[in-house]
């Protein structure tokens, strides 16, 4: 990841990495072909960390009694913070990202799925804990228009630089979402008690009439 940094994609080579990492370049090319699959081992690892971090994010946001819209809120930007920070600083930020898609389109594929089931869970979860419903949709549904927000956000600013506006436009986003998809569930009304008129026994009715 140092060496990409450093000198982008097309610039770097399996000798850069074999030397930042105090290996020979037959030791690398052992564990990877070329440096394409490198660079697809390092993208996988960063989407793997970046949903760990959004998983814990949305747990401690949730332990700490937050609503729906600042857990969702603190599962992307932990995301975001995992991605964004190995790349921090580098002048190749939006080469890298943009090869991020050419070299590893399947990888990003398969965590976009994961992302969306993450968001799914909690959106369930959290709606439940907290007697909360989605108005004609699904948490599937609402995962999927929180995941538009994102990518959405990201078209205006590329490689989501800068971090800080970027969050902020997407925390504003989401924010706007629950407060028209989400209202409280609706609580049961207690049933009145109706006064029931007291029915005299039929053996009190024949004793009066024999008196």
């Amino acid at each position: 990841m140092l060496v990409f940094r450093r000198q982008g994609f097309r610039r770097s080579s399996i000798e850069q990495a074999a030397e930042a990492a105090g290996l020979t370049r037959q030791a690398l090319y052992h564990h990877f072909k070329s440096k394409e699959e490198l660079f697809r081992a390092v993208i996988e690892r960063l989407h793997e960390n970046a949903l760990a971090a959004e998983i814990s994010a949305g747990e401690a946001t949730e332990t700490a009694g937050g609503s729906l819209a600042e857990i969702l809120i603190a599962e992307i930007t932990a995301r975001i913070e995992q991605l964004i920070a190995p790349l921090e600083g580098s002048p190749h930020i939006e080469e890298l990202f943009s090869e991020h898609l050419l070299q590893a389109r399947d990888i990003y594929q398969k965590y976009a799925a994961r992302y969306a089931a993450q968001l799914t869970t909690t959106i369930e979860r959290v709606c439940r804990k907290q007697r909360l419903v989605l108005k004609d949709m699904t948490a599937p549904d609402f995962a999927r228009c929180v995941e538009m927000a994102f990518n959405g956000t990201k078209s205006a600013y590329p490689a989501m630089q800068p971090a800080d506006a970027f969050l902020r436009d997407f925390g504003i986003m989401v924010r706007t979402l629950v407060a028209g998809a989400v209202s409280p569930a609706p609580t049961s009304r207690p049933k009145k008690n109706v006064a029931r008129k007291p029915v005299a026994s039929k053996t009190a009715g024949k004793s009066g009439a024999r008196r």
